[in-house]
């Protein structure tokens, strides 16, 4: 009875870890850390079901809605591009969002890796 317990105790502490609640993207405009992803990744699973195209405009959101597009801006350069969230993350604390290779490129983030951005839900 008392493994029961404890079992019990550590499974709903791990679920409530491992909260994916989609937040209301009305109004939401963040700052922080983008990286992105490419070629290891081409052709898997995304969290939403769909095969990821690093050739695609898309990023992967830790609670934003599937198919919500959002605006993010390279603050170091002005450059900006329109993506729509098919994918859950960053995995990598510290990160805001994770962007296809092809959206990074338009923003001008492949050499460095990752780049300060502003993220601005689309209506």
């Amino acid at each position: 009875m008392k493994r029961l317990l404890l079992s019990s105790a550590l499974l709903s502490l791990l679920a409530g870890c491992a909260s994916t609640d989609t937040i209301d993207p009305h109004g939401y405009d963040q700052t922080g850390v983008a990286s992105y992803y490419g070629a290891k990744h081409h052709g898997k699973r995304t969290a939403s079901g769909e095969a990821f195209n690093q050739h695609s405009l898309t990023a992967a959101h830790r609670q934003l809605p599937f198919g919500t597009r959002v605006k993010v801006t390279n603050l170091k350069n002005d450059e900006s591009v329109v993506v729509r969230i098919n994918d859950r993350g960053p995995h990598t604390r510290g990160r805001l969002i994770d962007l296809s290779r092809e959206a990074a490129d338009e923003i001008g983030m492949l050499r460095s890796g990752t780049a300060r951005v502003r993220v601005q839900a689309l209506d």
